[in-house]
């Protein structure tokens, strides 16, 4: 099976956030997941459109028609932690963690069982 792949490094948004639109779209065909991307008002669905859109164009580079296409693997691996203070009450801080994702999204051919 011949597969294409997109990967997205150090986005600025929780892993947790991320895989709750992931979950979505996984195992979707490409239409399909298009779709419900552009419908969902999520933060990470245009991120992840884009993504998708980018896996396609490297699939097509490899010789696949993008209507047998559906998205093989998606997975949302936590990346590196950015550690701010946020200033408080009697001159305490409290700390605040930004988090970051690394999104590696696969797409190929859907088998066809008869």
């Amino acid at each position: 099976m011949v597969t294409a792949k997109a990967q997205l490094n150090y986005a600025r948004m929780s892993p947790q956030k991320v895989r709750r639109v992931a979950d979505v779209i996984r195992g979707l065909p490409i239409g399909a997941a298009r779709v419900q991307l552009s419908l969902l008002p999520q933060r990470p669905a245009p991120v992840l459109r884009k993504l998708l859109a980018s896996a396609v164009d490297n699939a097509k580079q490899r010789g696949l028609a993008e209507s047998d296409l559906i998205i093989c693997s998606l997975v949302v691996n936590e990346g590196p932690v950015f550690k701010r203070s946020m200033p408080r009450a009697h001159g305490r801080a409290t700390p605040i963690r930004k988090r970051t994702s690394h999104i590696i999204l696969v797409v190929g051919e859907k088998t066809h069982n008869i």
